[in-house]
């Protein structure tokens, strides 16, 4: 066998990496599991792209000095290497196998896609639900985890102002809503509810949704809406408090 047959053999089949929601990788179709180690590396890389050796060493292992943090990678890429063939060395740098595919990478593109045309191909809206491994507390991952969520957040503006044009009105308040749920202080994703309703016809509901982000800012923020936000509704129908009817006279 040459040893171009030989890397080829080695790489994964069908490789998946799941890193919105949870942590889970498939080859071939099947759950494989990964140590706490190896499971950390597979991240970095997928999110960064190429790395140094010595970033990677130093970023998952601050607290060794640097000879024992490069002992502790060389052990994890060895246990890696054991199996599929998921990163390969050029060199001082790491690089994720280009046959494992990301969801994260794919959520990306899709988003990039919708920002750069309106005529791009429309993702599904259950692409961009979950944040980027929630459940995960390292401190390298909380700058790529709000990065993630921003594209995220974006996304879903978008699909439901493309909705609405669409008049496809369930669809486009049920994506502003996604957005909303993720982030209930996020004043853009108020607005692309309250869009999505008055595009409708459904003023009553544009402003209970007025409503109840004007509650949650001013319950945690101590602040008003926006001019801009409160500018979508009609003059009437602006966060008046509601009058009581008089009681019958007899």
């Amino acid at each position: 066998m040459t040893p171009d047959h030989a890397g080829a053999h080695l790489r994964p089949p069908g490789a998946d990496l799941r890193l919105l929601g949870c942590w889970q990788l498939t080859l071939g179709g099947r759950t494989v599991e990964m140590p706490p180690t190896a499971r950390r590396i597979l991240t970095m890389l997928a999110l960064r792209g190429p790395v140094a050796r010595a970033a990677v060493s130093c970023t998952l292992w601050p607290e060794a000095d640097e000879g024992a943090a490069a002992g502790r990678l060389r052990t994890a890429l060895w246990r890696l290497s054991a199996g599929q063939r998921l990163v390969e060395t050029r060199g001082e740098v790491l690089v994720l196998a280009a046959a494992v595919r990301v969801d994260v990478k794919r959520m990306l593109t899709a988003a990039q896609a919708l920002r750069d045309s309106a005529e791009a191909v429309e993702p599904p809206v259950a692409l961009f639900t979950q944040d980027l491994l929630p459940n995960w507390y390292e401190d390298w991952l909380v700058v790529e985890r709000e990065r993630v969520r921003q594209v995220r957040l974006h996304a879903l503006e978008t699909l439901s102002a493309r909705m609405s044009r669409q008049k496809r009105h369930v669809e486009a308040v049920d994506a502003a809503l996604v957005a909303v749920l993720a982030e209930p202080l996020r004043e853009s994703s108020h607005r692309a509810v309250i869009r999505a309703h008055l595009a409708e016809g459904n003023v009553a509901e544009a402003v209970r949704q007025y409503e109840t982000c004007r509650a949650a800012l001013r319950e945690q923020l101590g602040v008003e809406p926006s001019a801009e936000l409160a500018g979508l509704l009609p003059l009437r129908s602006r966060a008046l408090p509601a009058r009581r009817r008089p009681a019958p006279t007899h």
